[in-house]
């Protein structure tokens, strides 16, 4: 078993030398992932939208709809909402899924000793990317139907799928399933664990959303990081329990004088 202060304090230990390459790091994963990011100019639109005369509206409003006719504005809103919609969903997958896995790359091998920013780009390798994407969408739609589902079962598969995008640091070649299953098993009998390390950064982001919600940016390198050390134990605990091989995931046993024993690394 494993103890949040152990991951909590390994992970502080990789941030007191690295922190601020892996502040942009963690900014980057903030915006792809989908967790949230906002326009940069709202102020500049919402002063725009203050500086409308609106006693006038309604007098536009019968303007334009005599002008045009109100299918047409209602069929190309319409379109216009599709093609927003595809071009977010093909950002989300085509761009966002391989930086995500980076960026997880770049936490689990700068925690094994080696902090490169080429591990983000690592990922659009013409031979890996195809199946990272596949891998990523076929999680996010797993899990997607779980919620459908209903909301607490959704929840618990997204952890049990949590270690997807890890694994694929490690092996890009696994396959889909085999991810999925692979994280499921990892993850089982430690997801409420899990959930009470996610409750553990809720005092961090509180005091970050204290200063207008930009300090909360400053707490996901400390996530990130401690989120990374999760894996690499969760790793190791599979590996010796035959849940999975050190081969399949491209480790390589250190010797036990140089590390702790029963340790893994991966091999580059």
């Amino acid at each position: 078993m494993w103890l949040r202060s152990d991951l909590k304090s390994s992970a502080k230990k990789f941030l007191s030398k690295n922190y601020i390459k892996a502040f942009f790091v963690s900014l980057m994963l903030f915006f792809v992932s989908g967790s949230g990011g906002s326009n940069s100019s709202w102020k500049e639109e919402r002063n725009a939208m203050l500086d409308l005369d609106f006693s006038n509206m309604s007098e536009m409003g019968r303007t334009v709809t005599d002008a045009v006719p109100f299918g047409f504005i209602f069929g190309l809103s319409f379109i216009i909402i599709v093609v927003l919609i595809i071009a977010s969903l093909a950002f989300r997958i085509f761009l966002g899924y391989p930086l995500e896995v980076g960026g997880r790359k770049f936490f689990v091998r700068g925690a094994e000793g080696e902090v490169e920013f080429s591990n983000i780009t690592s990922t659009f390798s013409g031979e890996h990317y195809m199946k990272i994407v596949v891998a990523m969408l076929y999680k996010g739609v797993i899990n997607f139907l779980f919620y459908l589902l209903l909301f607490f079962p959704g929840v618990v598969k997204s952890y049990a799928y949590s270690m997807v995008p890890y694994i694929l640091t490690d092996n890009p070649e696994i396959g889909h399933e085999r991810a999925l299953e692979l994280s499921n098993e990892m993850t089982r009998g430690h997801k409420w664990e899990m959930f009470i390390l996610d409750l553990s950064f809720i005092g961090w982001y509180i005091l970050g959303a204290l200063a207008f919600g930009i300090g909360t940016l400053f707490v996901n390198p400390y996530v990130d990081s401690t989120k990374a050390q999760l894996y690499l134990t969760l790793r190791k605990i599979a590996v010796n329990a035959h849940i999975c091989s050190s081969d399949e995931l491209n480790l390589d046993v250190l010797a036990v004088e140089e590390v702790d024993e029963d340790w893994y690394r991966y091999e580059s």
